[in-house]
């Protein structure tokens, strides 16, 4: 993929589910964030190009994340409200991919 300088997502689709996510802003916490299994992003190239990308699964949520960071917004941010965080040390998928 070509280097990215602009970019937001413009779509979410297909079904939701709840995965933990890490984050360096609270490297020693994990927590289960929503994320929808596919996202369209509109991006501009460094050529001036206007392009959307659709990314699926385990793509989706990692853009999603990162796409989150550039508005300001965290992973804690996206958590239902009963959830909470919890202790790197208590989270037990350290190596393993998401599952879908």
């Amino acid at each position: 993929m070509r280097f990215v300088r602009q970019y937001a997502a413009i779509e979410s689709a297909g079904d939701v589910d709840e995965q933990y996510e890490g984050c360096l802003s609270f490297f020693d916490v994990r927590g289960q964030v929503p994320r929808s299994h596919v996202i369209h992003v509109e991006h501009t190239t460094v050529d001036g190009q206007t392009k959307i990308t659709l990314f699926e699964h385990g793509d989706a949520r990692l853009v999603a994340h990162e796409v989150d960071h550039v508005h300001g917004i965290l992973n804690t941010d996206q958590m239902r409200e009963d959830v909470d965080p919890i202790p790197v040390e208590q989270y037990c998928g350290t190596g393993s991919n998401w599952k879908y």
